[in-house]
C-alpha cells in the first residue's frame, strides 16, 4: 500500500533525478532515498525510474505518479501550515526567474520576507536561457518568472509587469568613439550582448536585430553585460531598472526602446500553499514599488 511517506521520496527523486539532490531536500542518507525507492517499486510491481548517466528518469509508470504524489505533497505542506503557523510561515519556495529580475530586482527584496517569516527558506535558480521553456518542467518550481506567456495547462500563468530595454555606456567610453546619431552608428561600436544561438525571446531577438552583427562581446548572463558597460568596455542592451541604479551608466540613443513583459507561472497543486502566496505577494509588491524604473518614460537616472 502506497503511503504519504512513499510519495515524498517519490517527488523528491522525481523532481532533482539525483539520490544525493534528493537526498539532501529529504534530510537523510542517499542511500536511505534509493533503499526507499527500490522498495516502492517492488510493492507496486514496476519500475518508476531510469537509471542513466544522466540521472533517475521517469518511467511511463512514474509520470503516472506524479499527479497523485504532487497532490499528497501538497496536502501534507498545507496541513504542516495549518498545525504550525503561529510561528511564521516554514518550508522552502524553490523560484526560478531571469538573471536580471533575480539579481536586481528580487534578491535585493528577500530580506523583509526574511523579517515577517524568519524560518522560510526561499530557493532562487536564476537564468535567461531557460527560463523561455521552464513551463515544461515547472513541476521542479513552486514560483517561476517567465519571459513568455506560459503556455502548460499544469500551471497557472498571469501577466506579471512589462519592463523596457534600452542601450546604455559610460560617457568615458562615448567621449572616445565616434559620434552616435542614428542605429546605424553602432556598427562602429563595441556592442554587448547575448551568446547568439541562445536568443529565443521575442524582445531579446528584436534588439539582436537591430544590433550590428555580431556582437563584440557576447556572453549568456545579463550580470555579465552590466558589469561590462559599467567598465567602459561597450555598449549594452539592458533593461532599465539595472541602468537607472547605476550612476556610471548613461542612455544611449534613447528613441531605441523595447517592450519586454515577465509572467508569473505557478504549479496548480502549489498555487493555494500559504508560503508560495507569500513569495507571490512580494513580487506584485515588488514591481508596483519598481513601476517607475521597470517602464519610466525615458533612460536617464532620477535625481
Amino acid at each position: 500500500m502506497l503511503s504519504a511517506d512513499d510519495m515524498q521520496y517519490f517527488l523528491a527523486v522525481a523532481r532533482r533525478r539525483r539520490l544525493t539532490q534528493a537526498a539532501t531536500d529529504l534530510g537523510v542518507d542517499h542511500t536511505t532515498v534509493g533503499r526507499r525507492i527500490t522498495a516502492l517499486e517492488r510493492s507496486i510491481g514496476q519500475r518508476l525510474f531510469d537509471r542513466t548517466p544522466r540521472g533517475w528518469i521517469l518511467t511511463d509508470g512514474g509520470r503516472l505518479l506524479m499527479g497523485p504524489a504532487e497532490l499528497v505533497a501538497t496536502a501534507v505542506a498545507s496541513a504542516q501550515e495549518l498545525l504550525g503557523g503561529r510561528g511564521g510561515l516554514t518550508g522552502t519556495v524553490r523560484t526560478v526567474c531571469p538573471d536580471g529580475f533575480g539579481a536586481f530586482l528580487l534578491a535585493p527584496a528577500l530580506g523583509r520576507l526574511h523579517d515577517v517569516h524568519p524560518q522560510l527558506t526561499v530557493e532562487m535558480i536564476t537564468t535567461t536561457a531557460h527560463t523561455a521553456h521552464v513551463a515544461q518542467t515547472v513541476r521542479e518550481f513552486d514560483v517561476a518568472v517567465l519571459l513568455h506567456e506560459p503556455s502548460s495547462p499544469r500551471v497557472l500563468g498571469r501577466h506579471l509587469t512589462d519592463y523596457m530595454i534600452r542601450l546604455y555606456a559610460t560617457p568615458e567610453y562615448l567621449a572616445t568613439r565616434p559620434p552616435l546619431r542614428t542605429a546605424d552608428d553602432l556598427a562602429e561600436h563595441v556592442c554587448i550582448w547575448y551568446v547568439d544561438h541562445l536568443l529565443e525571446v521575442a524582445p531579446l531577438d528584436s534588439m539582436h536585430r537591430m544590433l550590428p552583427a555580431p556582437a563584440t562581446v557576447q556572453s549568456t548572463n545579463l550580470v555579465a553585460h552590466w558589469q561590462a558597460a559599467a567598465a567602459g568596455v561597450g555598449i549594452a542592451p539592458m533593461p532599465q531598472y539595472i541602468a537607472v541604479g547605476d550612476p556610471r551608466l548613461v542612455p544611449v540613443l534613447p528613441e531605441i526602446e523595447f517592450r519586454g513583459s515577465y509572467w508569473l507561472a505557478l504549479p496548480r497543486e502549489h498555487a493555494r500553499l500559504a508560503r508560495v502566496r507569500a513569495v507571490v505577494e512580494l513580487l506584485e509588491q515588488l514591481v508596483q514599488e519598481r513601476a517607475d524604473d521597470l517602464t519610466g518614460p525615458s533612460g536617464s537616472r532620477r535625481p
